[in-house]
């Protein structure tokens, strides 16, 4: 097919995606299509998919259940929505977008939002296919090896569908029939607008179901296309908690098959978890039980040690972070190394060359290029200058109860070990300040600040203080301790 009919196809489609339900097999208080797969709710994984066969603005979700909530998760799509107000069935659901959507000429193809595999490649195939068969719509099928469930696709001689049997309503021959119906359609819009009002209410439960189009179409002598999918996975629906981790499952390994393509090493991809939206460089390794999460990005050349977790992050070229470290909403520059068991967290930063150490964690601390802090340190509301050096144990503490406040320090400076840093204080560049301090007041510019009490030396104290232990104590009626 030519670019152009491409293109063409592209502009004339429309989506409708229809996420109203509760969806009470999933035992959940939330709507169905905002639980999670891949990273993403599961109508998001579709809005996706929609976007590659349609312009956004001729994209419409259906919602209902939690409308709120749903609209919200979908707004930055760019995407239109329709209230059903009283869930009625999939052909109410769709009958509610007819006074907004009636003048749009084209294609309509309809969608669902719990169906989190469909790839967009299918979804230019089904659209493709109805631009040029001539049908009125055409509907996606596939064969399972158990079709419990699923109405049954009834074809012709043609290959035309003519009906679509529930399996409740089915006979035994008809559900010896393993053509299943997937419920995603593509109408020519005009039709689908002119005849939707036909359907009628189901006998059984009084909902519109979309389904019976088929056999409306097909007895005003329009034909019904298929579509058949080879892989049902694509197809999968979610309607309870083990259906939604196995989508979960077959999101992460497609996400981890294309990373490998693309040159990333990851090791044991079995165990590892790394959502849709995250980017990884080439010639980066990603060491078993790694989580990357929400909208990281990672360079090149790095490696990402056993059990990290890195959640929206930025993190450049042949950085290092070590097994066992978290890092969320933060960044680290080139050639860092953080880690193993270091928190970054709101906004940290991580200089160029910089070294963060072994329970090591910064929250919005900027730490300058080539700086370390390698053992034990709390470095909060912090920046520090390039090249300083923060001893084991040092605490930045940035909060008097109420309010959070901020240090400073400069470049090259050497914080001794276990000081403490009470905030707000700023210590000047090339200063030093000695070991186990407790610093309160600025210090200058190359100096060194001493906090700490004078010690104490007693000589002999030890043994003059058994003496006074080995002493028998006399109570009161004139009786030795103890006696």
């Amino acid at each position: 097919m030519s670019s152009d009919l491409m293109n063409t196809n592209f502009m004339n489609t429309t989506v409708v995606i229809l996420a109203a339900g509760l969806g009470t097999r999933m035992r959940s208080k939330r709507a169905k299509v905002l639980h999670r797969a891949g990273g993403l709710t599961l109508v998001e994984h579709v809005a996706a998919a929609a976007a590659a066969v349609a312009p956004r603005e001729r994209i419409i979700a259906v919602t209902g259940h939690q409308a709120e909530e749903v609209e919200a998760i979908l707004q930055p799509y760019g995407i239109g929505f329709v209230r059903q107000l009283g869930q009625k069935g999939t052909g109410h659901a769709l009958a509610a977008c007819r006074e907004r959507l009636k003048n749009l000429d084209g294609l309509l193809m309809v969608l669902y939002g719990d169906t989190p595999l469909l790839s967009p490649r299918t979804l230019e195939r089904l659209r493709d296919l109805q631009s040029t068969s001539g049908t009125a719509a055409t509907l996606i099928t596939t064969t399972l090896e158990d079709p419990s469930g699923y109405g049954r696709v009834i074809l012709n001689d043609k290959g035309d569908v003519t009906a679509i049997v529930e399996e409740k309503a089915a006979t035994p021959q008809q559900k010896s029939i393993r053509l299943i119906n997937s419920g995603i359609y593509c109408f020519q819009a005009p039709l689908l607008w002119r005849h939707v009002v036909e359907l009628r209410p189901n006998a059984a439960s009084g909902e519109l179901y979309l389904t019976d189009m088929a056999e409306i179409l097909t007895r005003h002598g329009h034909r019904v296309g298929a579509l058949h999918i080879e892989d049902p996975d694509e197809l999968l629906g979610i309607n309870t908690r083990v259906e939604l981790a196995d989508a979960d499952r077959v999101l992460r390994e497609r996400k981890c098959r294309e990373l490998m393509l693309a040159g990333v090493t990851v090791e044991r991809p079995e165990t590892v978890t790394i959502d849709m939206h995250v980017q990884v460089g080439v010639d980066t390794i990603v060491e078993p039980f790694t989580r990357l999460l929400g909208s990281t990005e990672i360079g090149e050349e790095c490696r990402i040690g056993a059990g990290a977790i890195l959640e929206s992050s930025m993190v450049a070229d042949r950085v290092v972070v070590a097994p066992y470290t978290l890092v969320a909403n933060s960044r680290i520059e080139s050639g860092a190394q953080v880690g193993p068991f270091a928190r970054l967290r709101m906004d940290a930063q991580v200089g160029a060359d910089a070294r963060v150490g072994n329970f090591v964690e910064l929250k919005k601390t900027k730490l300058g290029k080539g700086a370390k802090s390698q053992h034990l340190a709390y470095l909060g509301d912090s920046e520090i200058g390039a090249g300083s050096n923060i001893g084991a144990g040092t605490i930045t503490c940035n909060y008097d109860g109420e309010h959070k406040h901020q240090t400073r320090i400069g470049e090259h400076a050497f914080i001794g070990s276990n000081s403490t840093l009470v905030a707000p204080v700023e210590i000047g560049a090339n200063s030093y300040v000695g070991a186990g301090s407790v610093i309160t007041d600025n210090v200058p510019p190359e100096a060194l600040a001493l906090g700490r009490a004078r010690q104490v030396v007693k000589p002999g104290w030890v043994k003059k203080g058994r003496k006074k232990e080995a002493a028998p104590v006399i109570s009161k009626d004139g009786a030795k301790d103890g006696k």
